[in-house]
């Protein structure tokens, strides 16, 4: 059903441009523990972790 929707054009799977960098993005996330799962209750803590595993991340790459 949902092949047939999406040859012709109706609602369904669709290529977007730049989904991979997205989920690469989330995967390199990923790799952190504490984000795994969602041990924190409050959500400024929660910003504040994947604030800094994206530091790390970025700091990994321009140093390596």
């Amino acid at each position: 059903m949902a092949v047939s929707l999406a040859r012709t054009g109706g609602k369904g799977f669709k290529v977007v441009a730049k989904r991979w960098v997205v989920e690469r993005t989330f995967a390199w996330l990923l790799n952190f523990r504490r984000l795994k799962v969602d041990y924190e209750e409050r959500i400024d803590v929660s910003e504040g972790f994947v604030y800094l595993a994206m530091s790390c991340i970025l700091l990994t790459r321009l140093f390596a």
